[in-house]
């Protein structure tokens, strides 16, 4: 087993996890907005996208699909409309709770706060933390990259399989983590004012990545 190359591993997916973008937003609304084990549903399903993504990268099925253009093409309209369709209600729900904060005079209380957002089951967050990291083409490119460097076909099998454990694990436990710190109920009633801004914040992430991904649909198609 290379325990150097699983190691560099371990460093660069805790840094990609760490990085701010659609897998962070979603745990953070999650999080902040539902219930902890809905929360930590989420934090599931993206660890288990990012083991899928694993599986894939490993048996070369993500190298196929990115070098077939149609398969590709198709993986990243899938992806973006995924991601633009989240963003979406993020905003929407966001200018629904500006709306209402307008009509009404008093600055609206904790228990206000709670009842306008719409309660999500544990299936459902682990379905939207599944499809938000496994619908998203960046996601896809990573593990590509990350595997054609360091997973060359000299690696053994013993070191294949540690990895995968490796990286799930690293997936589980950051985002296991963000959805108990956050979810609080000191933490939560604290940023449960602020839940509109971090529905503009999510929907203003997801958007961009999406129209990331149309651009470079386009440019693909251009060229």
């Amino acid at each position: 087993m290379d325990l150097t190359l699983l190691a560099s591993l371990a460093v660069i997916h805790i840094v990609a996890l760490m990085s701010p973008g659609p897998d962070f937003a979603i745990i953070v609304k999650m999080a902040t907005q539902q219930t902890r084990l809905t929360a930590l549903y989420c934090a599931l399903g993206i660890a288990v996208a990012i083991l899928i993504h694993t599986f894939l990268s490993l048996m070369g099925i993500s190298v196929m699909i990115q070098q077939s253009h149609i398969a590709f093409m198709a993986v990243q309209l899938i992806g973006s409309s995924y991601l633009a369709w989240m963003g979406y209600g993020a905003l929407k729900s966001a200018m629904t709770s500006i709306i209402s904060k307008r009509r009404t005079e008093d600055i609206p209380s904790v228990q206000q706060n709670l009842t306008q957002v719409a309660v999500v089951s544990s299936l459902k967050g682990f379905k939207v933390g599944l499809y938000t990291n496994l619908l998203n083409p960046k996601a896809l490119i990573f593990f590509i990259t990350l595997f054609s460097v360091l997973i060359t076909p000299q690696v053994n099998h013993s070191t294949k399989i540690a990895a995968t454990v490796l990286l799930f694990v690293l997936s589980l436990t950051w985002f296991s983590l963000l959805a108990l710190v956050l979810s609080k109920p000191r933490v939560q009633q604290k940023l449960l004012a602020a839940n509109t801004i971090i529905d503009l914040l999510v929907g203003i992430i997801f958007i961009a990545v999406a129209l990331t991904i149309a651009s470079n649909i386009i440019q693909q198609i251009i060229s």
